[in-house]
């Protein structure tokens, strides 16, 4: 398990804590063919053709029959889940070396996932997702999942939790600027210290959850809230007629190219990314104002080609282990019972410290904010943006 020192999350906590939570998305790509999904497809006897054929109910299964059926597959296929992002790499190695799973995954935005579960249909070659929570609803009203509602249903609370499992948050970030000190001499701790400074700032592509959690945020910090997000788009069309948005994805890459001198992330990239970014000095800091506190929600593809290891990787995911994994990416854990282990205590960010975060806790409110940013960014800004 990776730990968080003193010294690391008091520098990720740097000004005054607050929440956020959106969709999925950055980190470096890996790519996973089709041919490599057939090999393990008949490596494991054929056992992954019965949810493509309609399947059963996973909720119907005890643990240990889900495990079992697990093992049997062999091996899980995600997206949007890449090792650097909230951790996910700790949870893969627990599944290699508890459950004997292998895994790869392709990483893409949270449009992007759900987009390929609908073109592959009955033919998918993916079996679970990680998007944001504005994301939750459109998975499930295009009948693109099936429902795990895992053994900690009960302690996961009702806002974090679709109907049968269909959808489930295991965590929750806060808006975080990861900043490159090399590059900029005044590091912002507010919203308003970004607007008077004159660095260029990126928070990737508005059709993923980042950047449309970061656009809600920066409404927040400006007067508005999800039912009034004018002040954030005065604010982008400032900054795009300055030229200072920078259109790079906010890849851990990106990062260490020193492409990126000022990024907008959730604290489970910025947290990670700042300490494993050798290149330059990172510093990791939550804004004073325009705080959201929002989560991503974990998704089973309805026709997974591995649905039972799918399946199980979210019961470790709510897991305590899953749990404390998530907690010392710089996430905040979903179930309302887990309590993080003593000698951990210093190196998570606790409830205290996000008080005065703005939970997004109403999912169809929340997408709707999240579509109105997305339609009127490609309307109003998108075209400041060409040059």
């Amino acid at each position: 398990m990776k730990k968080m020192t003193k010294k690391s999350l008091a520098v990720a906590l740097t000004g005054a804590m607050c929440l956020a939570l959106v969709g999925c998305g950055g980190g470096e790509k890996k790519e996973t063919t089709a041919e490599t999904t057939a090999e393990t497809t008949a490596e494991t006897g054929g056992e992954t053709t019965a949810a493509a054929e309609g399947g059963e109910d996973l909720n119907a299964l005890s643990l240990e029959e889900l495990t079992e059926k697990a093992k049997a597959e062999g091996h899980v296929e995600s997206v949007g889940m890449p090792d650097e992002w909230a951790d996910w790499g700790s949870l893969w190695t627990a599944m290699s070396e508890t459950h004997g799973l292998t895994h790869n995954d392709t990483d893409m935005s949270s449009s992007e996932e759900l987009q390929m579960f609908a073109t592959e249909g009955e033919n998918g070659t993916k079996d679970m997702g990680d998007v944001g929570y504005g994301f939750a609803g459109q998975a499930v009203s295009e009948d693109l999942v099936q429902g795990y509602k895992t053994s900690y249903w009960d302690s996961v609370p009702d806002w974090a939790k679709g109907e049968d499992g269909k959808w489930m948050v295991a965590y929750t970030g806060v808006t975080t600027f990861l900043v490159n000190t090399e590059q900029v001499e005044n590091v912002p701790t507010s919203w308003q210290d970004i607007r008077e400074g004159d660095y260029k700032v990126a928070l990737g592509p508005l059709t993923g959850g980042n950047a449309q959690g970061a656009f809600i945020a920066s409404a927040y910090a400006f007067g508005g809230d999800m039912n009034n997000l004018e002040p954030a788009f005065e604010f982008w069309t400032e900054m795009a007629e300055a030229g200072r948005i920078n259109t790079l994805d906010i890849t851990q890459a990106n990062f260490e190219s020193g492409e990126i001198a000022v990024g907008v992330v959730w604290s489970f990239q910025g947290i990670p990314y700042s300490k494993n970014i050798s290149q330059y000095k990172m510093t990791a800091v939550v804004p004073s104002d325009g705080c959201l506190q929002n989560g991503y929600a974990s998704v089973i593809n309805k026709y997974a080609p591995h649905p039972h290891a799918a399946a199980l990787t979210r019961e470790v995911m709510f897991s305590d282990e899953g749990q404390t994994y998530l907690a010392l990416a710089g996430a905040m854990p979903t179930r309302e019972d887990f309590e993080i282990a003593e000698e951990y205590a210093d190196q998570v960010i606790s409830k205290e410290d996000i008080a005065d975060a703005v939970l997004i806790s109403d999912a169809d409110t929340y997408s709707a904010a999240c579509e109105t940013a997305k339609t009127r960014w490609e309307e109003e800004i998108a075209p400041l943006l060409v040059q």
